[in-house]
């Protein structure tokens, strides 16, 4: 009585095998084709091939090994600064250490986080196998390959908002001051196109590529704190300066926010959306870097702080940057936002990001009153 419904099973699964059999066949016909071409040539050729083949297997090793150690990463590493402990704002003079001024907590930070990406960490984004994809797909478009410089850029967009600021107001005395070179060139080279190799198609001919102009741009942010520490450079931290710089960080969480918000629109796939990782590692990336520069912040205007009496709204921006940090899924998921199996991963990031951006909107708001 069973059988007829047993052997169109049998006959179901039979069609599947064979379909996924003719996959692979075409997949690796060509390579079938060439191994057997190899195989009738002489020893030179045979030679050259092999030293392609091992020259790609080990390009792709190396590639594994960049995106999948990541060096340095400490999510608490603001609390390692000990910021708390310093007595000196920037550019303020040492008491007892005669021509020598307080440096910058936030250049500091900012050299330190692009010191991570790109001196203990390989820069992945400008990698020529990464730029390649899988049989040219972009990997962000693949589950694999692509966390790590999701990460980078996210941090990296924190950076150059930094360095924008620093440029047009930190730096100078209101906007009547020359503009620091050293500044102007941490920003230009932070701004640099974030995926450029050697080499490029378009335009065509060699390039500079993305992490030399990163590692320049470390030198400049520690140039400036030098300047600082000699008290030949200027830093001004005032509250309508510090409102401008919550003003910047709150508009790129907003727009992160409407991101994230977009792609949980777009798909509800659940552990199966392959672009869901890049967004989610994109925001952490921000959070990773803005739980460094807002302590970095908190230290540099820690006068600004006090007087407004924002200790307790900034204090709880911390912690909700710190707890941020501690969402770390095995597998990042976009499903719909009341499902019970697939959760929905960037919409808990997304509310962690709007309750940070709350709290800095809450600061701004005190600080224009």
């Amino acid at each position: 009585m069973l059988d007829p419904v047993i052997n169109f099973f049998e006959w179901i699964f039979d069609r599947i095998g064979r379909g996924v059999g003719y996959v692979i066949a075409a997949c690796l016909w060509p390579f079938v084709t060439f191994a057997s071409w190899t195989r009738k040539r002489g020893v030179i050729i045979k030679g050259a091939v092999s030293l392609v083949i091992l020259a790609i297997v080990i390009s792709y090793g190396v590639l594994i090994y960049q995106t999948q150690f990541w060096r340095g990463f400490n999510a608490d590493y603001a609390q390692a600064y000990n910021f708390k402990e310093r007595t000196t704002s920037p550019g303020e003079a040492i008491e007892g250490q005669e021509g020598r001024c307080g440096p910058s907590a936030i250049m500091q930070v900012a050299a330190d986080l692009t010191d991570q990406n790109v001196n203990q960490n390989g820069w992945i984004a400008s990698s020529l196998l990464y730029k390649a994809g899988l049989f040219g797909l972009d990997w962000k478009y693949t589950p694999w390959f692509d966390n790590k410089a999701a990460f980078q850029l996210g941090v990296n967009n924190i950076v150059r908002r930094t360095a924008f600021e620093a440029v047009d107001r930190l730096g100078r005395v209101r906007g009547t001051s020359q503009i620091d070179q050293s500044l102007q060139d941490a920003r230009q080279n932070i701004n640099y196109t974030e995926d450029l190799w050697y080499f490029s198609l378009d335009p065509f001919g060699p390039k500079s590529p993305t992490q030399t102009s990163y590692r320049a741009a470390v030198k400049n942010f520690l140039a400036f704190n030098a300047k600082l520490e000699n008290c030949t450079a200027l830093f001004d931290p005032r509250a309508d300066n510090l409102l401008r710089f919550l003003d910047q960080m709150s508009n790129t969480m907003g727009s992160t926010s409407d991101i994230l918000s977009k792609r949980i629109a777009d798909s509800n796939a659940g552990w199966f959306d392959t672009r869901a990782d890049d967004r989610f590692w994109f925001t952490y990336g921000q959070i990773y870097a803005l739980n460094g520069i807002m302590a970095a912040a908190r230290a540099d205007f820690d006068d600004v702080v006090l007087e407004k009496n924002i200790t307790k709204v900034w204090d709880e921006m911390t912690r909700q940057l710190r707890a941020a940090l501690e969402i770390d899924p095995l597998i990042i998921s976009n499903g719909a936002e009341d499902a019970f199996v697939m959760p929905s991963h960037l919409s808990t990031m997304g509310f962690n990001l709007l309750r940070v951006r709350a709290n800095m909107t809450e600061m701004r708001d005190i600080l224009d009153r």
